[in-house]
This record gives structure tokens, C-alpha cells and sequence, in this order.
């Protein structure tokens, strides 16, 4: 699909310099776009590019000056990042606007699929499922019995969605995502093997949530895993059985979360952080890579990093000090050496 200038320059409130008719089917970064393709210059880091770039089209600043001849159309918008950034959005809402049944797939007689929906080939849809309006469900995925999806949910390929687990409105989960599989829980024998503790709640996902890929979310033993509105789940993340996860909390990939931990609301969780069991994480919590938090955190809006987990100044003055510990050796050496000397000469 083609987009004249025009029609971009109408569509963001901007003005064209150039081709008013000049096409392009493709967005590109500037430094490396061909013709055909649209791009933006919103850092100045990047101007030198505006006069060499093969793009058709380029969005600029309004306060944008020419220093040399260009030989793209311009758009001139008051802000060139935010205006392609609404481009983008644009773009893959036409891109994954798909509808219809895709034959084969599998969705169970007592099923009710709302309006406008999409259904990939080889999905499952179980017993008792309701979907939502405009839901997209890609091919491979799973979705067991009595699952509720809210209007607007994405499921890319591969996703598996446990029994009567709950997704809210405008909720998306990425490829290979497994969202109520079984909590680990497993009692201990004398004999010391172990008898499984059957898992028989839920997880009850709310609205505008987006999971990562490869993330598995378990299904509380009793009551439900919960992930409140607004929470992004990153790639390659666990959260284990009835941990609850506040609104508008983001979470790198690789961490991991123990089973009935509460994050609060608005935590900032870097990539391979662990939190410990039965922990109360506070709001405005950071952690910073690798934390690895052991006790629960009362007070809000603390940055915390290290394992275990330290505040965050106290952790870059012990990483400076780290780094000093061969020359301390050293030193200490050398120290050794001449105390060693003046007992000789005594």
C-alpha cells in the first residue's frame, strides 16, 4: 500500500516541501532508507544524513534549517519524533488488522466469539471460551476451556492459555507465551520424594497489559495470580504461582518473580532481577540488573541494585571500591613487605 505526500502531510498537520505526489510504501531509519521508503530526522546527531539518504519522503521539525540541497520531500510537523512515532502506530494497525476464520482451526460449539474477530490456522478454541470484540487469535494458539478474553486481545502465534484464566481489555501476549500453566508447588515425603499440590485457581490478567514472549505466567494453587492494568511483562520472564503484579509496573527480561510475592504499583524491575517468596515489593520501587531482593521493601520510590540487594548509591560506591581491590592488594603487599624488613633490621 502507497502513501502520497500529501496525504501523510494531511494525515499529521504538516506541510510539504518537494513532491506533493512523491510515494512511499515502507518507513526506514534515514541512514539507511531507499527509495520508496518514509523516515525522520528528529535528532540532530543524524542531520548529516538529511542530505545524503535515498528516502522519498522525510519528516522534519518545523525548526529544521537547511545548511546544503536535499534531494527527498520534506514534511514539516512541530514535532518530527512524535509525528513519526504516530505513523508507526498507524502502520502495524493496518499490518495485523486481520479478520475471519482461518480453516483448519478448532473452536468448540458453546464458544462465543465476538465481532470482527480473527482466527489463525490450527488455533484451539475450548469449551465455554469467550472472546471479546476484535480479538486476534494467530495461528497455534491454545485457549482451554472456560477462558475469557476482553475485546481487543492479541494472542500471537503460539500462545497457550490455560483454563478459566481471565484477560482483559487491550491485552496482548507475544509468541510461546504460556499464561496458567501450573504453579510449582510440591509437598515433601519422608521417603523424600515429593506429591504434587494440585493448582486449581487461575490468572486473571487486566486490561492493557502487553507479555513478552516466552514469559510464563502460573495459575495460583488457591485464588488467582493476578497482573493489574498497565503492568509490561518483558520476554523470558517467570511469575510463579499467586505473586501479584501493581498497575503500570514494568519488568525486564529474565527476571523472576517467587510464588506469593505483591509488586506493587509502578515498580521498575531491570533484566534477571530475583525476588525471594512471600516478599511486599513497595510502589516507585526500582531495581536496577541482577538484584537479587531476600526481604520485603516498605518504603516507596527507592532505587535498589546488588545481591542481595543494597541502595543503589551504596552499590556504585562498593563497585568503585571493587574495582580498587588489586591496587589495595597491592598495597597491602608492599606494606607487608616493609614491616617484614624493619623486624629484620630490630
Amino acid at each position: 500500500m502507497q502513501f502520497a505526500a500529501k496525504d501523510i502531510a494531511l494525515m499529521l498537520n504538516g506541510t510539504v516541501e518537494g513532491d506533493a505526489l512523491a510515494a512511499v510504501s515502507t518507513l526506514a531509519k534515514i541512514e539507511e532508507a531507499q527509495p520508496g521508503s518514509l523516515s525522520f530526522l528528529a535528532n540532530p546527531k543524524y542531520e548529516q544524513y538529511l542530505y545524503t539518504t535515498n528516502a522519498s519522503i522525510v519528516i522534519v521539525n518545523n525548526s529544521q534549517q537547511l545548511t546544503a540541497p536535499v534531494n527527498t520531500t520534506l514534511i514539516r510537523v512541530e514535532n518530527a519524533y512524535s509525528a513519526f512515532t504516530l505513523l508507526l502506530e498507524q502502520y502495524n494497525t493496518l499490518k495485523l488488522n486481520k479478520k475471519g476464520i482461518e480453516q483448519p482451526s478448532f473452536i468448540h460449539p458453546s464458544a462465543q466469539v465476538g465481532e470482527d474477530a480473527y482466527v489463525g490456522a490450527f488455533a484451539y478454541i475450548g469449551q465455554g471460551v469467550k472472546l471479546g470484540n476484535n480479538c486476534k487469535i494467530y495461528p497455534n494458539c491454545y485457549i482451554a476451556d472456560n477462558v475469557t478474553l476482553g475485546n481487543n486481545v492479541t494472542l500471537f502465534p503460539g500462545v497457550i492459555v490455560y483454563f478459566d484464566c481471565v484477560l482483559g481489555n487491550n491485552v496482548t501476549i507475544h509468541s510461546g507465551a504460556i499464561i496458567g500453566s501450573d504453579g510449582f508447588g510440591f509437598a515433601p515425603k519422608p521417603d523424600g520424594s515429593y506429591d504434587k499440590i494440585p493448582q486449581i485457581g487461575n490468572v486473571i490478567i487486566e486490561e492493557n497489559v502487553e507479555v513478552g514472549s516466552n514469559t510464563t505466567i502460573d495459575r495460583a494453587t488457591m485464588g488467582s495470580t493476578v497482573i493489574r492494568a498497565g503492568a509490561k511483562i518483558d520476554n523470558l520472564v517467570q511469575i510463579a504461582h499467586n505473586v501479584e503484579v501493581g498497575s503500570n509496573t514494568v519488568i525486564a527480561a529474565q527476571s523472576g518473580i517467587s510464588g506469593s510475592s505483591k509488586i506493587g504499583e509502578r515498580v521498575m524491575m531491570g533484566g534477571q532481577v530475583g525476588i525471594a517468596g512471600h516478599l511486599t515489593i513497595a510502589d516507585g520501587t526500582q531495581f536496577g540488573a541482577q538484584a537479587g531482593v531476600n526481604s520485603s521493601i516498605k518504603e516507596p520510590n527507592k532505587k535498589w541494585s546488588g545481591t542481595p540487594y543494597q541502595p543503589f548509591q551504596d552499590f556504585l560506591r562498593a563497585a568503585v571500591n571493587t574495582r580498587k581491590l588489586p591496587d589495595l592488594e597491592k598495597r597491602v603487599k608492599e606494606l607487608e613487605n616493609i614491616i617484614k624488613e624493619m623486624k629484620n633490621v630490630q
